[in-house]
């Protein structure tokens, strides 16, 4: 396994230990700071991620060693603690820039805008990825290979990175006096999620928050106009393949209907939500609703049951995933990594209510029949335990689905 997979495999039972913490602190408090089908959606978001990511590293990873190999004028030593240190600092500066420039250029916020779409606030939303940042996030960091900072050092700090921004995504952590002024924080961050107008594009720190002081997008959160979270165009939807493509979509079409040239291309480069003139009077979009409801259909206990099930089996089967992706063939990967996608969406559109368990029950049926043969998405046979028990999962869950009625209770997490 890859040190990236490896560590994001062990950080995994960190992760949902502490979402259990939160859900606790939150219960004691008497707040409902989770709905299931919110947090399914934002941690199934990033488990596409991390699966897509093992595709990527040709980009993110391949072309910066490439870049710092040949273009680089030195090579910094690797085994330096100042190295580390001006790395880490470096990384969070071009995370600074990548960041806002996310939020200022429709193009970048067709894939950010996935991190921004759960309308709740919690650690599971930390945890929730895009699929496509790959494609262009890699170029901000090329001045850190110029700089000669080896390869290795680069993909460990750009983890830590990542690793500490997942903490801050909570409500059940207050103000932290001098912290707040010179960390990304949770009150900090909280600012940047929200939707207010006064808090619309700031506080774009990873790390260190003095990057949005330097620059001018610093914002203090304000107990008398509190956050509101989401996007100012709600997704509604826990189809994952749809919150990755839905910028994309909209702005294609925009592209599509724009009649001058200049247009066309001026919609992936100007902010997110400027349309040209004669698009926006011929197609006008809603007015933005602060106070809209939360998108929350209603969900059935048993089939909330169901879905919660089905998603922890995903779970183990995306860390056997990230297990195999250094040893397995490329054909078994790209089976594996559909096989998960699809079975993410499913239970989006389940949890939805679409009419799709025929769907799901072909899903089952074919998992017990690639159990049964003795391999599971992989180039040595698994334990027959393993196998013997994934044919017994899906065997009883094929029974149980035609059995789970679709609502109307409401079942989640609170």
């Amino acid at each position: 396994m890859h040190l990236q997979e490896r560590i994001i495999t062990l950080a995994t039972p960190v992760f949902f230990a502490l979402i259990g913490v939160e859900l606790l602190v939150a219960r004691l408090r008497g707040r409902a700071a989770y709905r299931l089908n919110d947090a399914i959606s934002s941690i199934g978001l990033g488990v596409i991620s991390q699966v897509v990511g093992v595709f990527g590293k040709l980009l993110s990873i391949g072309i910066y060693g490439w870049v710092a190999a040949h273009w680089a004028p030195v090579a910094l030593p690797a085994d330096s603690v100042v190295v580390w240190l001006a790395a880490l600092v470096a990384y969070d500066f071009l995370y600074y820039w990548l960041h806002r420039a996310g939020h200022e250029v429709n193009l970048l916020w067709a894939a950010h805008v996935v991190h921004h779409q759960s309308e709740h606030y919690n650690l599971s939303t930390a945890l929730r990825q895009t699929g496509s940042g790959l494609l262009l996030g890699w170029l901000f960091y090329l001045p850190m290979a110029l700089a000669g900072i080896p390869v290795e050092v680069f993909a460990v700090v750009a983890l830590v990175d990542l690793l500490y921004q997942f903490w801050v995504h909570t409500e059940q952590v207050g103000r932290l006096g001098w912290f707040d002024r010179v960390f990304c924080s949770p009150s900090n961050h909280r600012a940047h999620h929200a939707v207010n107008e006064r808090y619309l594009d700031r506080n774009y720190g990873g790390i260190l928050i003095v990057w949005d002081r330097l620059f001018g997008t610093f914002v203090e959160e304000d107990d008398a106009d509190p956050p509101v979270y989401g996007t100012r165009a709600p997704l509604r939807s826990w189809n994952p393949l749809w919150a990755n493509a839905e910028v994309y979509w909209a702005t294609a079409k925009d592209m599509w209907r724009a009649r001058r040239w200049r247009d066309k291309a001026l919609v992936w480069l100007k902010p997110p939500g400027w349309r040209p003139a004669d698009v926006a009077a011929r197609f006008p979009r809603p007015t933005f609703d602060l106070h809209r409801e939360r998108f929350d259909p209603p969900l059935s206990r048993p089939l909330a049951a169901y879905c919660l099930a089905q998603f922890a089996l995903l779970l183990g089967m995306a860390t056997h995933f990230l297990g195999i992706s250094a040893t397995a063939s490329l054909p078994v990967l790209l089976g594996y990594a559909a096989y998960l996608v699809g079975s993410l969406t499913l239970l989006g559109l389940l949890m939805e209510g679409r009419p799709v368990r025929w769907i799901e029950a072909s899903r089952l049926l074919a998992s017990v029949v690639l159990a049964g043969s003795g391999r599971w998405f992989a180039d040595a046979h698994p334990d027959g335990r393993v196998a013997a028990a994934l044919v017994l999962l899906f065997a009883a869950s094929a029974a149980a689905l035609p059995w789970l009625r679709e609502g109307p209770s409401r079942a989640g997490a609170r």
